[in-house]
């Protein structure tokens, strides 16, 4: 590991939040936004798979439960 003191000053020095603050909204220029049609896309998109997944993970949870229950003998109608 090298010491180069520019680094180490480099990080030692603070920025104000003015500073800060003016860099952020340069870079927020800088983002491409997405259209109105791309945002309506990209929501159907997740809500499908949002929605697959919720069925999967469904499904599982009931056959594991019924497995369990076959496995340990949940049936309390014999009582």
């Amino acid at each position: 590991m090298t010491d180069n003191p520019s680094a180490r000053s480099a990080k030692s020095e603070r920025t104000s939040p003015a500073t800060f603050y003016r860099q952020v909204v340069a870079e927020l220029r800088k983002v491409v936004w997405p259209t109105q049609q791309q945002l309506v896309t990209y929501f159907i998109v997740v809500m499908v798979f949002v929605l697959v997944m919720i069925a999967i993970v469904s499904v599982l949870d009931l056959a594991f439960g019924k497995a369990v229950f076959a496995v340990f003998g949940g049936d309390t109608s014999k009582a």
